[in-house]
């Protein structure tokens, strides 16, 4: 692979997959996808996906995912499974170096690399994944319609979930660890006003609990230590994400591109990065929704902007 390509690819889930079907299909004949895990990305992990439009079935993420690497390779995507340490720009030209220490050129790139929730490390969170615990209340909040659910952070990203789930859910718990919180003002008052939510303040979660069948509740306990038993059939962990854009660190310690300061990628409508040539998209890119049709959306419109751009180097 010594030639210079058209255009890589990092990352291949649902941003990567569709911004390599668009690349290909709309006429870049050099297109290479890089991915280190699973092709489909953290999607494939979910047990139950029911929102993605014009699949009627509930399905799971890997059955959601399975056709996506065949339909990019259909029309001329090289998938390749390695890892990618770092991008850098010399010049026109950008450098896409390998973990195996192999070196490309590239005239453009579109960074997919995502991001991943943290985990709380609670008891029984890995045990209960995809089972009653959640990192996602847009994708997992409507099995919990009428029921009473649990959410465990502080930050504006647990409150805000929260209140979303106060739309499907008869109750929401927040458990946080602290007495006051770390989100904005505004999003605090409305938390506070919110009839919905019971506040579970200065408490941790010690375990969570189940049988074959799910979550079944979780065990609190507050600063003074005594136990409270939350029974549901539900807990969300917002804890924080991180963001995985270790690639577009450079050797200096800085960025290639401009950055949040959560360390997301800032575009800008079209994807477009603060270095020409370079787009990103899905949940590494800032304020993303963090849904699949979202990201293949980005991808979508990555590609097709990576095509505009190459057309001016021409």
């Amino acid at each position: 692979m010594s030639e210079i390509l058209d255009l890589a690819i990092v990352g291949g889930g649902p941003a990567g997959l569709t911004a390599g079907l668009y690349a290909s299909r709309g006429g870049l004949k050099n297109v290479v996808m890089f991915e280190k895990s699973v092709f489909g990305g953290q999607i494939t992990k979910s047990s139950e996906i029911e929102n993605y439009p014009g699949v009627v079935e509930v399905v799971t993420g890997l059955e959601l995912m399975e056709k996506w690497p065949e339909q990019a390779a259909r029309f001329g995507v090289k998938q390749e499974f390695a890892g990618v340490k770092r991008v850098s720009k010399t010049d026109t030209l950008f450098d896409v170096e390998l973990e195996d220490g192999t070196l490309l050129k590239a005239k453009s790139v579109i960074v997919c690399t995502g991001s991943n929730p943290k985990k709380s490390g609670v008891d029984g969170e890995d045990e209960f994944y995809g089972r009653g615990v959640s990192f996602c209340a847009t994708c997992d909040g409507f099995f919990y319609r009428n029921k009473e659910v649990a959410i465990l952070g502080g930050g504006d990203a647990a409150l805000e979930e929260a209140l979303f789930l106060t739309n499907i859910c008869k109750k929401v718990y927040i458990v946080h660890r602290r007495d006051e919180f770390r989100a904005s003002p505004a999003t605090v008052q409305r938390v506070n006003k919110n009839d919905k939510i019971e506040l579970v303040l200065n408490s941790t979660v010690k375990k969570i609990y189940g049988d074959v069948s799910g979550v079944n509740g979780l065990i609190v306990v507050d600063k003074e230590g005594n136990e409270r038993d939350l029974q549901v059939p539900g807990i969300f962990v917002f804890v924080g994400m991180k963001v995985n854009n270790e690639v577009l660190l450079q050797n200096d310690g800085s960025f290639l591109c401009e950055m949040s300061k959560g360390g997301e990628v800032i575009v800008d409508i079209n994807m477009h990065t603060s270095v020409a040539g370079l787009f990103a998209a899905g949940d590494i890119r800032a304020e993303a929704a963090k849904q699949v049709v979202c990201a293949a959306g980005d991808g979508a419109l990555a590609a097709i902007e990576a095509i505009k751009y190459l057309e001016t180097l021409h």
